[in-house]
């Protein structure tokens, strides 16, 4: 088995160490089939009682997926991996959305893309003094996968929006105030909570005990801005009042905006529209035609090229302005894939 991926047995905890610190932990296939194998066998076991993970290195719990092998079958224009990819990704989401036992996700360190997706499901999340948590895929052409189109727009008031057009950042007291984690705790705690989990049959207590008051998060300063800016019928309108705002803060969001790929930013905006009516399943199913029309249009392809492969920093995007993005640029990304649809 990979060491990119850790497996311990401790006591009744099942516990999971993304193991790619070089990487910033980032989820590679072969790391997805080694969860999903080893989750079907604690799910059955006995003795394993609660399901824990976490990133190694002090730095990241997973800042993302690997999407350099995605950029080289983009490259080549071969779709074998990409279909193969997210459909394993998108069920292993789901497999811990649904999982029998409590499942623990600890977020020490940066969060991000595939790193939310095998954490923010889980029936337990702790927020640290070391978190980072975004969805930052419009910046490189694509759009916030791994479920989000189930968990963004059921974020309170505009701060779904706010975080899928301009990639924000959570610090860890946002997570909690937001919703996006249960308890805080300082990352210096981590090795006693283990401990403590794996002598005991009493998992809430054990969290409401060992964890304490958050700090007030980094976006409070901002949250009535954010609402009143993100929270709107259509993404023109976040657009022009972000335009007629006269702020700092304001002028800073558009510019982040603007710099990020219009066809993406279209695309995630249907994406979450359609996602806050839909299943959890259903909204996986979404995100698995629009990340495989994703890999085919050139834009993904060409933000990863420019962010991480030559890193110029300097995308070309198919369009220059949202407004210039059709109804039919959008809705492609949404017809069911030649290949079929995903199935559970």
């Amino acid at each position: 088995m990979s060491h990119d991926i850790v497996f311990e047995e401790r006591g009744s905890v099942g516990l999971i160490t993304l193991n790619r610190p070089k990487a910033l932990n980032a989820i590679s296939i072969e790391m997805v089939r080694a969860m999903d194998a080893t989750l079907n066998k604690w799910a059955v076991k006995d003795t394993i009682k609660v399901i824990v993970i976490m990133g190694a290195g002090g730095k990241a719990f997973a800042a993302g997926g690997d999407i350099q092998r995605l950029y080289e079958f983009m490259t080549a224009k071969d779709m074998s991996y990409p279909i193969e990819f997210f459909a394993e990704e998108y069920r292993l989401n789901r497999k811990i959305k649904r999982f029998p036992k409590p499942y623990i996700a600890i977020y020490n360190g940066i969060v991000m893309g595939g790193g939310v997706g095998v954490s923010v499901h889980g029936s337990y999340r702790i927020a640290t003094d070391a978190t980072t948590l975004a969805m930052p895929e419009t910046g490189i052409g694509f759009f916030p996968d791994v479920g989000g189109t189930y968990f963004m727009p059921r974020l309170r008031g505009g701060l779904g929006n706010y975080m899928a057009l301009t990639g924000g950042r959570l610090n860890g007291g946002d997570c909690v105030a937001e919703g996006l984690a249960d308890f805080y705790m300082p990352v210096s705690e981590i090795d006693l909570l283990l401990s403590a989990l794996a002598e005991t049959d009493d998992i809430d207590a054990t969290l409401a005990r060992m964890s304490v008051s958050p700090p007030i998060g980094k976006l409070a300063a901002d949250r009535e801005a954010i609402d009143h800016c993100f929270q709107q019928a259509t993404v023109d309108e976040v657009i022009k009042i972000l335009e007629v705002t006269d702020t700092d803060w304001a002028n800073l969001q558009l510019k982040v905006i603007r710099h990020k790929s219009p066809l993406s930013i279209a695309v995630t905006w249907e994406q979450l529209r359609r996602g806050a009516t839909l299943s959890f399943e259903d909204c996986l199913r979404l995100e698995y035609r629009i990340a495989l029309a994703s890999c085919q249009t050139g834009e993904f392809r060409e933000g990863v090229r420019a962010l991480l492969v030559d890193k110029d920093n300097q995308p070309k995007w198919q369009h220059s302005r949202i407004e210039d993005v059709s109804a039919a640029d959008i809705l492609f990304h949404f017809k069911e894939p030649k290949s079929g649809d995903m199935s559970f």
